[in-house]
């Protein structure tokens, strides 16, 4: 990748001299070329429906907690689900109907941007369709083919009361039948979204008597049959997030997905393909109470002062912006590695689990500073903000909490940045219409510790005139250099509160590659990079102090991390020209009331 390969961006993402560089999503001006034109429309039909309910609407219906029977109707009339949810082999000839991640992220972006509850409704149906699309029974897949063309919502009954998502000890049992027809399933299963209206149930059993991965098993279930006992909603909220039972309900093969180790490996597949779309949530979440904030901020006075003219002001919504900012382009940058994944290429795998992770908890701090500056504003029920104050935090929580991401982004610590491949190249962009059709043959989950990774360093040296940039890539090397001359004793291994903070500081080293990749492919300006590295400096350094802070840092860490607190490269002219990019975006989207 070279900076001369820098075109105007396809995408619309990045403006340069619009408000915010045109990243902040605008459903006033939102257009996305890079999709069919049928596609676009249709999303755009989505913003229309959304903006004429109008705000006042949408906050009745999340307080009163109303199932969104009008949101599917609506999404059933566009064929949403059922166009973008459709794997192009169970499509039946009809080119519209494919798995394109390029658009299924711009729906996660604006249905969330107006609710959690559209959102989620959407993703958990697209997790319950995981282990269907990825089975070898074709009547299985044909039945979800033709429920999602009649506008129906799926489930994922993976996770257990007792047991949570732990598969290792599901409950779910099969048991086989007397007459040699299949099997009867009891158990229950707890935290399931759209548990009580799914056309199809993908459930995760054991089969009775089979011992250890050889009984694992995925069947699919009705969530209307009179043997699936729906017990309620376990959440106060408006998405309904179920607690169901079966009790002896019938299995045939005709409703088997998966067995044995498979079904383990469609559990996580599956997980792969769905969770990604929680980084995605999040950006939409940010960008409606970033609106919100900053229109408001800025027609306030006090003290005689505008509010967005006090300097603690400036500075958090600057960062506000920074984070934002940071979080789109990692996301969007990370689609590339999904789309253009095979099994020789499974370098997603690390992305995945940092969308998930990184971009969620940085939506939360980017809620946190938008909040800090409105203050009371923010639990006022007139206001969107008050919902995504709220909303903002389950997104880190959801399938997998920060610390379960963590263990797993670690596994590729060492072959990130000892073992990168000189020969393997980043991807290109990805933006033209197709089938990903990968996904739903992703092979076992494991050998994660031997997938190969193109040298991190290129990203950074793209961007060496960047002094922000410059100096971030001289703390990420000797992050390799504590590793090697510092490195955690047997004990710190074993220590997750250690190894929690030591991965925090690997994880911004390739969250700070992709959005470098990001920012070249884009034609993202200078200054705003450098204020964004401004902000992972300083969190570099933070973490550097934690780390420092632990009860069992050694002597020799601790040296490191003194030498790691660093102070970003400060540059007034630069802070001032983006500060003016935040704040031009005041006024610029208010949602009908």
């Amino acid at each position: 990748m070279e900076p001369a390969e820098i075109a105007a961006d396809p995408t619309n993402m990045v403006k340069p001299g619009a408000p915010g560089d045109g990243l902040i999503f605008n459903p006033n001006t939102w257009s996305a070329p890079h999709l069919d034109a049928a596609d676009e429309q249709k999303l755009k039909a989505v913003i229309e429906w959304f903006e004429d309910r109008g705000k006042q609407t949408l906050k009745d219906h999340d307080r009163e907690q109303r199932w969104y029977a009008d949101f599917l109707e609506m999404q059933a009339a566009e064929g949403i689900f059922a166009d973008f949810l459709t794997p192009a082999r169970d499509s039946n000839g009809d080119p519209a109907r494919r798995w394109d991640t390029q658009r299924i992220c711009a729906f996660n972006e604006i249905s969330a941007f107006y609710g959690l509850a559209y959102w989620y409704t959407w993703q958990v149906t697209m997790l319950g369709l995981g282990p269907i699309f990825q089975s070898e029974n074709e009547s299985a897949r044909k039945r979800a083919a033709g429920l999602l063309g009649e506008g129906a919502i799926f489930a994922f009954g993976l996770s257990e009361r007792e047991h949570g998502a732990d598969v290792y000890s599901t409950d779910m049992v099969l048991t086989p039948r007397d007459d040699g027809e299949g099997w009867t399933a009891s158990g229950g299963k707890y935290y399931i979204g759209n548990g009580n209206k799914a056309g199809m149930v993908s459930v995760f059993g054991r089969i009775e008597g089979v011992e250890g991965p050889e009984g694992y098993v995925f069947f699919a279930a009705d969530s209307q049959h009179p043997r699936y006992n729906l017990i309620g909603n376990v959440v106060n909220s408006q998405s309904y997030v179920s607690q169901f039972e079966l009790d002896e309900y019938p299995v045939g093969p005709g409703d088997i997905l998966h067995t044995g180790p498979g079904a383990f490996d469609a559990a996580l597949n599956t997980v792969n393909i769905g969770k990604f779309n929680l980084g995605f949530g999040s950006i939409g979440i940010c960008e409606h109470a970033f609106w919100e904030a900053i229109t408001h901020a800025d027609s306030r006075v006090l003290y005689g002062m505008k509010v967005t003219d006090f300097p603690h002001v400036r500075q958090a919504f600057t960062d506000a912006f920074a984070r934002l900012a940071a979080m789109k382009l990692f996301a969007n940058r990370s689609i590339d590695y999904f789309r253009t994944a095979s099994l020789e290429d499974r370098r997603y795998l690390l992305f995945n689990p940092l969308t998930k992770m990184k971009v969620t908890t940085e939506g939360e701090r980017v809620v946190d500073l938008l909040w800090d500056v409105i203050a009371a504003k923010g639990f006022e029920r007139d206001r969107w903000f008050e919902m995504a104050a709220r909303d903002i935090r389950a997104l880190p929580k959801l399938e997998g909490t920060v610390h379960v991401n963590m263990a797993l982004v670690l596994k590729f610590m060492g072959s990130y940045l000892f073992n990168a491949d000189p020969d393997l190249d980043s991807p290109p962009r990805t933006l033209e219409p197709g089938d990903d059709e990968f996904l739903f043959h992703q092979g076992p989950a494991r050998g994660l510790s031997k997938i190969r990774f193109s040298p991190w360093q290129e990203a950074f040296e793209l961007f060496s005139d960047v002094p922000n940039v410059a100096l971030f890539a001289e703390l990420s090397e000797s992050f390799k250099r504590l590793l090697t001359e510092a490195p955690p004793d047997e004990a710190q291994q074993k220590d997750l509160d250690f190894l929690l903070t030591l991965g925090e500081l690997f994880t911004l080293i390739p969250y700070g590659q992709l959005i470098c990749e990001q920012a070249a492919l884009t034609g993202l300006p200078h200054d705003t990079l450098d204020q964004i590295f401004d902000v992972l400096v300083r969190d570099f350094s933070s973490y550097a102090a934690e780390l420092h802070g632990k009860t069992s840092s050694t002597e020799a860490q601790q040296e490191w991390a003194r030498g790691a607190v660093t102070k970003p490269v400060v540059d007034q002219d630069r802070f001032n020209a983006v500060w003016e990019k935040t704040r031009a975006l005041a006024g610029g989207y208010e949602m009908r009331p």
